[in-house]
This record gives structure tokens, sequence and C-alpha cells, in this order.
């Protein structure tokens, strides 16, 4: 009898069956090699149309417009927008804070989801999702440093590859969001869908270089900033021992209630910045609350997306 691979729990059928028939449309400008859905910096020939130009000898003469021609009595060729697929990245920051799993999290197998449980789900989905419209996927896990990449490939083992990477990926360490975001971005030969899925526990300023090194390489970024519901409310009520996921034997215990304002406060402000950096870079940023259920806010951020 056969039995369904461990990886496929990342993609639960009920997960496919809400989520499946949604697609990915790159907002800018793209390059590929087969035909597809995405806008290619080329011309070529499609449905839409570009601009004309001057007839050279060999052009399709099918292209010739002979409303023009009538006008000004010379040949012009119309120029279309050449449709094609593209190279998506998605990148899971896998640093020890994303193995915190609040007490309010959705439940992803019964238990509460952790932040990288959360992430690793959600790039799941999309992977399914961009393999399905015939694009080029491929895949980044990090702590302080890259430790798997899966270059962007549009072949029929992607899939089960880019699964079992995801599934095989633990919480490491301590975190390196900046530096290894300018590595990924570095690497990607050319421009694409680059997908960041992260709490973003960095240094803002170092943060927000890394991502305007994605828009100065023209790459559609969509960042799928992902936390739990304590990290955001800091609802804590008694003395708490709060111990580091990223750095062993540190621990500290304190009042909650003595420090929630400021705390709060520099939440408040950091994601303040980031949404409105990202806005002024063309990015695309997605809070995304670890209590409310992935396939709930994947299916939000996809309706919004294809509605603009």
């Amino acid at each position: 009898m056969s039995t369904v691979p461990d990886y496929m729990r990342l993609l639960p059928p009920e997960t496919l069956g809400r989520l499946g028939r949604l697609g990915l449309v790159a907002r800018t400008l793209v390059e590929g090699k087969i035909a597809g859905r995405h806008k290619s910096p080329y011309k070529g020939i499609s449905v839409e149309f570009a601009e004309h130009r001057l007839y050279c000898k060999g052009d399709d003469l099918r292209n010739l417009d002979w409303r023009i021609y009538g006008k000004v009595d010379r040949y012009y060729v119309k120029q279309y927008v050449e449709e094609t697929n593209l190279r998506a990245t998605i990148v899971v920051d896998a640093s020890g804070s994303m193995g915190y799993a609040g007490s309010a999290a959705a439940p992803i197998d019964g238990c509460p989801a952790s932040k990288l449980a959360y992430a690793q789900h959600l790039a799941a989905i999309l992977g399914y999702l961009l393999i399905g419209q015939q694009d080029a996927v491929g895949l980044v896990t990090f702590d302080t440093q890259v430790r798997g990449y899966l270059p962007a490939r549009n072949v029929s083992s992607q899939m089960r590859i880019l699964l079992e990477m995801l599934h095989a990926t633990k919480a490491g360490a301590e975190t390196n969001v900046s530096g290894v975001l300018d590595v990924v971005a570095e690497r990607i030969p050319r421009r694409g869908m680059v997908f960041i899925l992260s709490d973003l526990f960095d240094a803002t300023e170092p943060l927000l270089r890394a991502l305007h090194h994605f828009h100065y390489k023209k790459h559609d970024v969509i960042v799928l900033h992902v936390m739990a519901d304590e990290e955001l409310t800091f609802p804590f009520e008694h003395w708490t021992n709060f111990r580091s996921l990223e750095t062993a034997g540190v621990s500290v215990q304190l009042d909650p209630r003595s420090l929630r304002a400021v705390y709060l406060e520099r939440v408040r402000s950091f994601l303040k910045s980031l949404e409105l950096s990202c806005g002024q870079m063309r990015i695309t940023y997605v809070p995304m609350n670890t209590k409310v259920p992935y396939t709930d806010a994947l299916a939000e951020f996809l309706s919004r997306r294809q509605g603009h």
C-alpha cells in the first residue's frame, strides 16, 4: 500500500481546493523564455499593442498598419508586448526566532503554528501556484547565511524538490536578514518575482538597504512579514522568563507590564517604517499574523493582488 510522503503535508487537499485555482501575476516587467501571463521588457508578437516603428526589410508584412500608411504614405509595423513566464524565488527565514509559536497561533497539524511552519506552508502553496502556471520557481532558506539554495527552474521534478527542501528546514540559530538578502539579490540572474517570508528581526537601516537592492535589480518583490500575535500585542501580565531563541543560554526575568508601552511603541514604529519604505520602493508589503490561518491570509493577499 502506497503512503503519502511527509513533505506532502505542506499541501493539504483542503488548501489546494481553496487556493489551487488562484494565480500570481507579476506587476513589473520580467524576463523569461516561454509564453505565459507576465509582461516582458522585450517586444514581440502578442495580443497587447505597444507602439509603431518604421518597416524594415524582412519584417512580417502581416504586421503592417495600413491605416498609418494611408495617412503618411510610409510603412509602419505594429509592435506588441510579449508575454512571458517568470522566474520566482521564494526566500524563507529559518532563524531561531522563526521557531516561536505563540498560544494564539492558528493550528497546523493540530498544534499552534510556529512562524516557520506558517512560512513553510505559505511557501509551499506559492510554489504550487507558480509552477501550475508554468513559471520557474526557486527556493532559498537561511539564518545567518544561506542554508539551502534551489535555483529557479520549470521542470516536472521541481515541486517535489522544493517541498522536500521546505520540509527538511528547521529553525536555526541567529539571523542575518539584511546580509543574506544582499547575497540573494546578487545570485538571482535576471529580473523576476521575489517572495521574502520572514519576521524581519534585524536593524531597520541595513534591512531597508537590502530590500532596496532587489528594487535596484528591478525585481517584483513581495514581503510577507510573518509575526506571532504575542509579538504584536505583548499580552503578558505576570513576571515571565523570556528566553532567546537565537542565542543559547540567554534569558531574562522581568515584569512585562513595566515595559509594555515602550515595547509596543517600538514595534509600531518598526512596522510603520517598513510599510512606508516598501511603498516608496514599490515593494508589496503584507503583514501576516500567525493567529490568522495561512489559507485565509494568502487568499486575501491573492484576491487583492488580482484586483489591481
